[in-house]
């Protein structure tokens, strides 16, 4: 992975406990340079859609279920190596696992309420970005 484009969504119970702000912090003080960024409440269709990889997973529907339960926030980020280094940024999936510093060892409750997504490929840094923003911009180009 090189590119310099990824994917994040800042989920519901992040925003909700009003994460934003220090979650965005970290992201700057890390060289990300946030190029697209919005606050929205995905429906049940929409969040469907963009879990469809996920449908025959057990956990799909508690995932579409809290992914729905209150407003996110969607943003571009860009650095050299974004997706990698993003990843190192938010730590394991399991809070409890997450080094020291992560955002989900600060933010994270759990597994399941982890606070942060971030994308794991380029391609699907790609693909996450066109779901949510406009694929006439630059970023967004594979």
């Amino acid at each position: 992975m090189n590119g310099k484009i990824t994917f994040t969504i800042i989920k519901p119970g992040a925003v909700e406990k009003e994460f934003i702000g220090p979650i965005l912090n970290i992201i700057n003080e890390n060289g990300f340079h946030i190029v697209a960024m919005k606050l929205l409440h995905l429906t049940q269709a929409e969040a469907e859609a963009f879990y469809a990889v996920h449908k025959e997973r057990p956990f799909y529907s508690s995932l579409v279920e809290s992914m729905t339960s209150g407003p996110i926030v969607v943003a571009i980020l860009e650095k050299d190596n974004a997706v990698e280094e993003y990843r190192k940024l938010i730590g394991a999936t399991d809070p409890s696992q997450a080094e020291e510093g992560t955002i989900r060892k600060l933010y994270a409750e759990s597994i399941e309420a982890n606070a942060v997504h971030g994308s794991d490929s380029d391609e699907n840094a790609i693909i996450e970005g066109n779901f949510f923003f406009s694929t006439s911009d630059k970023f967004f180009k594979s």
